[in-house]
């Protein structure tokens, strides 16, 4: 087995919110109020990398917290082996060794099982719209694998929390659950906490409502071109976010300068963006023609 798999079931019991009943080693029940109404799971991502560059660097621990819409959580959790070496500076932050995933698999090799985990999924995480959403999406284009994103809802919990209360998780953890967060920088416990610290501000702000809507439309939706905002929308347009095209039309810049097309795909620049990029040339092309 590829990854490592619990599961928790919240909901009513008889009046006690915090039974725990023990069902086997990885599966084990817990009973509790949850304060978020959803239609479909919504998936908790936090990935352990070898550093924090989309386009070069890779993921060394993967963890999904899967909160259904009948209250059951699935966890799943695993090493990655990254096919180069994690800098010492970086095993100091999250203590992965290369020792510790030279027998794990590639990720090539749990990219199908993953992306079936997560299908039909919302997406939410600590800072994840920047970070652990685009690797994720990074690793799955390495792979050959397409992960499209167009009709899932993006919820970052590090936003409520700038907007509310500017900290770091750590911080976070302890402000809404007041309690310490172990094995920080540990992926499955991050995720957890992340989990955690959301049903803890729905339930301290009650303006935020109580489902991913509601939550999207308080924050404000990001509007997703690539995640690495090298593109972003105005007025429903994709413009360039960089460079000496900023705030240009990228399709009226490819039609105009093709070799700009060229460069950015010969350069380093996140496999997502020169997807992205394509897509909007291809569109270029076809309006032109």
């Amino acid at each position: 087995m590829l990854w490592n798999t619990s599961v928790k079931v919240y909901g009513y019991r008889t009046g006690n919110l915090t039974e725990k009943v023990d069902v086997c080693h990885h599966l084990t029940f817990y009973y509790k109020l949850m304060n978020l109404q959803l239609k479909r799971p919504i998936a908790f991502l936090d990935l352990e990398t070898t550093g924090i560059n989309l386009a070069s660097d890779r993921i060394v621990e993967l963890a999904i917290v899967k909160i259904m819409p009948d209250g059951s959580q699935v966890r799943k959790r695993r090493l990655i082996n990254p096919q180069m070496k994690i800098p010492a500076a970086v095993t100091a932050i999250h203590g992965i060794t290369d020792e510790m995933v030279k027998d794990a698999p590639t990720f090539k090799e749990v990219a199908n099982e993953t992306k079936q985990f997560l299908e039909n999924a919302d997406f939410a995480g600590y800072n994840s719209n920047r970070f652990d959403w685009p690797l994720l999406v990074e690793e799955f284009l390495r792979s050959g694998l397409e992960f499209d994103i167009a009709d899932r809802k993006m919820l970052d919990v590090q936003k409520i929390f700038h907007v509310m209360e500017p900290r770091t998780l750590t911080a976070a953890y302890k402000f809404y659950c007041n309690q310490s967060l172990e094995d920080a920088h540990s992926a499955e416990a991050d995720a957890v906490a992340t989990w955690e610290v959301f049903e803890a501000q729905l339930k301290k702000y009650p303006q935020l409502g109580n489902s991913v809507d509601s939550v999207i439309q308080f924050l404000g939706d990001d509007q997703i071109v690539d995640f690495a905002r090298r593109f972003v929308l105005e007025k429903g347009v994709e413009v360039f976010n960089f460079g000496k095209h900023k705030g240009r039309p990228v399709a009226e810049v490819l039609r105009s300068e093709p070799q700009y097309y060229d460069w950015m795909m010969k350069g380093d620049f996140p496999m997502h963006t020169k997807q992205k990029l394509s897509e909007i040339f291809n569109r270029a092309l076809l309006r032109k023609a």
